[in-house]
Formats: C-alpha cells, sequence, structure tokens
C-alpha cells in the first residue's frame, strides 16, 4: 500500500513553494513601486493599510478561521458531507458583512481620511479600496473552507494569481502613464489591489463550483443549519473584535508614527518617507522568510481542531514542540543574515541607505516575529481566541508607547525599540499561554 504524506506537511510545502513564488513577486514589486511613486507615495499607500485591515477583520477575518475549524472537526468526527454547508453559513456571514462595510467606507471616505488618517490625499485611495472587500469575503472564505480540508492547492495557486493579477495590471497602468506623460500615483497600487482580489475571487469560486458538479449527485445530508450558524458566529465574533481592535490600534499607530515624527523635527513630507521607508521597504526583507511560517501557521489551525475534535492531546503537544524547534533556528539565522546584510541589500535593492539602516535594527526581531505567527495559529487552534487577543493587544499598547514617549525624543529609532520589545513580551506570552494548557509538558 503506497504511503500518503502527511497533509500537515504537504500542505505547508504548498503554501510555502507558492508563497515564496508571491513573496518574490511582491518583494521586486515593492522596489518597482519605490522607484516609480516614492517613498512619501509609499507612505501614503501604506497608511490606508490599517482601516484595510480593519475592513478584513470585520467582515472575514473571524468567519475564515471558523470556517476552518469546523470543517476540521466535522472532518475528524467522519462528517464530510457537513462541510459544504459550514462554508455556505459563513460566506453568507462575512458577505453581508462585507458589502456594509463597502458602502460605510465609500461613502465616509472624506471624512475617514481627514480626521483619522489626517492625509486628505488617503480619500480617493479608500474610496477604490473599499471595493475590494466584499472580493476579499468570497476569497479568504473559500480559502478557509480548503485549509480545513487540508487542501491547500486552490488557496495556494489564488494567493499566487492574485499577485500576478495585481502587478501586471499597475505596471500596465505604468505603461500607458508613460506614454501619456504621466508618472505612477499611489491610486495606481490601490487598483492593481481591487483587481487581485476580484481575480483570486473568481479563481476561488470557479474551483468550488467545478468541485460541486463532481459532487452534485451524492444524497444531501440534513443539516441544522440555525444550530451551526449560531455556534459559527460565538466562534467567529471573539476573533473578528481581536483583529478589529488589532487593526484599530494598528490604525493609531499609523496615524501617530508621522506626527511623532514631525515632532521629533521631520517635515510632513519626510515622516512620510521614513514611514514609508519602514513599512514599504524594510519590512519586506524582514518578513520575507515568514512564507514559510506563515504556511506553517495556515496548516497548524486545522490540523490542532482537527487533533483536538479527536482527543488526542499528545498529537497537539509534539506538534508544539517542534514547531518551536523549527522556527527559533530559522529565526536566528534570519538575524544574523540581515545583521551582516542590512545594509547592502537596502542600498542595492532600494537605493536607500536608510532601508538597510532600518532592516539591521529590526533583524532582532526575526526570531520572535516568526515564532509568534504560528503559536498564535496554535492558540486559535485550541480555541484560546480570548488569550491570544489579549496578547496582541498588550503588544500593540507597548509600540504605541513607544511612539508617544520615544518617537518625539529618538525618533524613528524609539519606534523600533518598540517592535522589538513588543514581540519579545508577546513571543513569552503566547508560550505562557500554551504552558497553561499543559501543551509544553505533555
Amino acid at each position: 500500500m503506497k504511503k500518503q504524506k502527511h497533509p500537515l506537511i504537504a500542505g505547508t510545502l504548498i503554501l510555502t513553494l507558492t508563497g515564496l513564488a508571491s513573496r518574490f513577486i511582491g518583494f521586486f514589486y515593492k522596489i518597482f513601486l519605490s522607484r516609480t511613486i516614492g517613498a512619501e507615495g509609499i507612505g501614503i499607500y501604506q497608511m490606508i493599510f490599517p482601516i484595510y485591515g480593519v475592513c478584513y477583520a470585520l467582515t472575514t477575518a473571524g468567519a475564515e478561521i471558523a470556517i476552518s475549524r469546523f470543517v476540521s472537526g466535522e472532518i475528524a468526527r467522519g462528517k464530510k458531507e457537513q462541510a459544504r454547508s459550514i462554508l455556505w453559513i459563513g460566506l453568507s456571514m462575512s458577505l453581508a458583512l462585507s458589502l456594509f462595510t463597502t458602502l460605510t467606507v465609500y461613502l465616509n471616505a472624506d471624512l475617514i481620511a481627514l480626521r483619522l488618517l489626517h492625509e486628505a490625499r488617503c480619500a480617493n485611495l479608500l474610496r477604490i479600496m473599499s471595493i475590494t472587500v466584499p472580493f476579499g469575503a468570497c476569497h479568504s472564505c473559500v480559502s478557509g473552507y480548503y485549509y480545513g480540508l487540508q487542501k491547500t492547492a486552490v488557496p495556494a495557486c489564488a494567493q499566487l494569481f492574485e499577485q500576478l493579477v495585481r502587478v501586471a495590471a499597475v505596471y500596465i497602468i505604468y505603461q500607458v502613464s508613460l506614454e501619456e506623460g504621466l508618472t505612477l500615483s499611489p491610486a495606481a497600487a490601490v487598483i492593481g489591489l481591487v483587481l487581485g482580489e476580484f481575480a483570486s475571487m473568481l479563481f476561488t469560486l470557479f474551483a468550488i463550483s467545478s468541485e460541486s458538479l463532481r459532487t452534485r449527485t451524492q444524497k444531501a445530508a440534513v443539516f441544522p443549519t440555525r444550530s451551526y450558524a449560531k455556534r459559527m458566529f460565538r466562534e467567529a465574533a471573539p476573533v473578528s473584535a481581536n483583529r478589529v481592535c488589532m487593526n484599530l490600534l494598528g490604525s493609531a499607530e499609523a496615524i501617530l508614527l508621522p506626527l511623532t515624527l514631525q515632532q521629533y523635527g521631520l517635515t510632513v513630507e519626510r515622516a512620510l518617507s521614513v514611514y514609508g521607508t519602514l513599512t514599504g521597504m524594510a519590512m519586506a526583507f524582514i518578513q520575507f522568510p515568514s512564507v514559510l511560517t506563515n504556511a506553517v501557521s495556515v496548516m497548524l489551525l486545522s490540523s490542532v481542531s482537527e487533533s483536538q475534535a479527536a482527543g488526542n492531546q499528545n498529537q497537539i503537544a509534539r506538534t508544539i514542540r517542534k514547531t518551536i524547534r523549527f522556527c527559533l533556528p530559522l529565526g536566528i539565522a534570519c538575524t544574523v543574515f540581515f545583521l551582516l546584510t542590512g545594509k547592502t541589500l537596502g542600498t542595492f535593492f532600494f537605493k536607500n541607505p536608510m532601508a538597510g539602516d532600518f532592516i539591521i535594527t529590526l533583524a532582532w526581531i526575526c526570531p520572535f516575529l516568526y515564532l509568534n505567527s504560528t503559536l498564535h495559529s496554535i492558540l486559535n487552534g485550541l480555541g484560546r481566541t480570548a488569550a491570544g487577543f489579549i496578547n496582541n493587544l498588550i503588544g500593540v499598547m507597548i509600540r504605541i508607547f513607544f511612539i508617544l514617549t520615544f518617537v518625539p525624543r529618538f525618533g524613528i529609532q524609539g519606534y523600533l525599540w518598540g517592535i522589538l520589545s513588543n514581540q519579545l513580551f508577546v513571543a513569552f506570552l503566547n508560550v505562557n499561554a500554551l504552558k497553561e494548557e499543559r501543551m509544553l509538558t505533555k
């Protein structure tokens, strides 16, 4: 009998390979943007992402995780026929919220830009961005369904397809702008975001429709829709509240950091340039290796949920120990690499020595950054969403404290100290939460 691959390993491999390809494309895409719209343009573009994150958190994050957990749980109990019904329940909830969110942001873009972001140039970007929310809801919910089945090929290919369409769209806009003697604006990058999300939605809907055609002759099982809808809402609500709160605080960071940099003595343009260099250039390098840990995180949630549903506590404990032994050495190796090459990377790829300085400073967060993403996913898989929320909340509050206290006195260096303190403390809290579950002592 042919031995099958472990779904966690196979799924991680698929997500890693497509994630590497997507991250590779995205990395050079950011280099392209840095040379076409400039550091200030990237800063303006990056300012809308906390709002985008709030929209995603409110409409999609909880539904995706709930779908993944419930599908994997039903599979573990041998009830495969109920997995599709779980998807449609979660998708219905997510789409209703996403349409309302799109309308709200679109109609209030000027108010959000002026009162929250303190940057009027973000208003048009917010209107364009709001269109992506329903597309992202469909894409993410279908992906959550496949993650629950531990079949990663569809969401992995959708991610890569989204990136290819986004980059191709912006490049075409750039070529048209050149022919007309115009310069590329941040709005072009947001249009690319919309088209990329639309393409990934079509891809995932086509995949799920094709699967439906293959299985439509099967007898439908009686399914307690109302009961599952209530249970999924209770599961999704804390996750959504967690993500909304985190992104609201992230929005506060995006607003406060340029303002406190101005208190330090920088002009508005210089503050936005520094912010764009940090978030759009330096972090691109630091987050590049996380494509592997992100793939592991996605698979861990469904794997841990399935093991928990089956009552296999020892398997969960082994998974956690292996995760820590994998993430820490990876992070340490990346720290050494970025410390040795950071200056060269920033200067060579972005023509920006400041980006190199940021890479060197941020190198110290790598072990904790990569570990935290996987531990947080494990906590979600165990149903400890409240613990993950509190840990992340404390971490963001640490960063905001450093922004308000240290950035006006020490400039951007004070924020970098805050990022390091945040990641270190959150890693401690996540490990402690797993110890409370007695998962690290089995």
